[in-house]
């Protein structure tokens, strides 16, 4: 049996976390093509940063209900 879920996801919340994360795989990805360690590890260090922002975000009411 499925549940309906009407606004699954569409929070600003979710979508800010989604669009760091996205921007931390491409700086990483990037960072690998061109063969700079450092550009890599700045990609990596944003994935958390979604997380957090994602998280503070939903704590002050911007997420699901």
């Amino acid at each position: 049996m499925s549940t309906e879920h009407e606004d699954h996801g569409h929070t600003v919340a979710a979508w800010t976390a989604v669009g760091i994360a996205i921007l931390g795989f491409l700086v990483g990805c990037i960072g690998v093509v061109i063969a700079q360690p450092s550009v890599f590890w700045i990609g990596v260090a944003l994935l958390p940063v979604g997380g957090i922002a994602g998280k503070v975000l939903a704590l002050m009411g911007f997420g699901a209900k």
